[in-house]
């Protein structure tokens, strides 16, 4: 039977419908598979890795920057003792420190009128400990005054008391600054401070500040007053300066 004229376009329009449908899934089909395979967002490769930085997806938190650098500032119960051991053949900082200080300290003898500041200690029983070795290559730098446990500690000098501090080598501590306040005055291992001593304090030449003890580093029973001097550049920054050696300046 002979089709009309409209059943042949209806035929034209569904072959021509399922060769669009066909067309539509071949295209769908082959474009699943390429994306399963070449997804951009998806970066196979790792990342190469430079020293001192880190790579980051586009996705992740904004880098942060390096922290620089920086030098660190002495604190209080560290200052007056050098750090490190020095490298090679060449004399140590240390050293070198210590045999400046036993130097520049004889130009105060017989001008630096101090006491000995610790009670009942006379001139004779001091030793000598300011280059002795001490642990992680220092330097001494200070002298042991040894004396019973709660022995009374002295101002050595009249001037103000700069800073009360507990310090994890020195233990319980005091600063000192002198009368022209070019030397600060350090007493550490205290068992305690004298009663009513604060920050600000202007003590006298002989007055009792504190206590002999054992605290910080001293090692327990080994009762002792550590006493340093040191000639400061700059009087507000009291916990830098160079080391002298008090020992001839409190035997004389």
């Amino acid at each position: 039977m002979a089709l009309n004229a409209t059943s042949l376009a209806r035929i034209r329009v569904l072959v021509i419908t399922i060769a669009a449908f066909a067309v539509l899934g071949t295209s769908f089909w082959l474009g699943t598979r390429y994306s399963r395979y070449h997804d951009p967002a998806v970066n196979i490769r790792e990342p190469e890795r430079s020293s001192g930085s880190v790579s980051q997806s586009p996705s992740s938190s904004p880098a942060v920057s390096p922290v620089p650098t920086q030098t660190a500032t002495l604190s209080p119960d560290v200052a007056l003792i050098p750090n490190g051991p020095g490298t090679g053949s060449s004399p140590s900082p240390e050293s070198t420190q210590s045999t400046k200080g036993s130097i520049l300290s004889n130009s105060f003898v017989g001008t630096l009128k101090l006491i000995i500041p610790v009670t009942g200690v006379r001139p004779e029983q001091l030793q000598d400990t300011f280059t002795a070795a001490r642990s992680e290559g220092r330097s001494h730098d200070a002298i042991d005054i040894m004396a019973p446990a709660g022995t009374p500690v002295l101002a050595a000098s009249d001037g103000e008391i700069v800073r009360l501090f507990q310090s994890d080598r020195g233990g319980t501590t005091i600063y000192q600054l002198s009368p022209d306040k070019k030397l600060v005055f350090y007493y550490a291992h205290l068992q305690r401070y004298a009663d009513g001593l604060v920050a600000g304090k202007f003590a006298r030449q002989g007055e009792v500040i504190g206590y002999v003890g054992d605290t910080g580093n001293a090692g327990a029973g080994n009762y002792h007053l550590h006493f340093s001097i040191a000639v400061l550049a700059d009087p507000k920054r009291y916990w830098e300066g160079t080391n002298i050696n008090p020992y001839p300046l409190l035997r004389k």
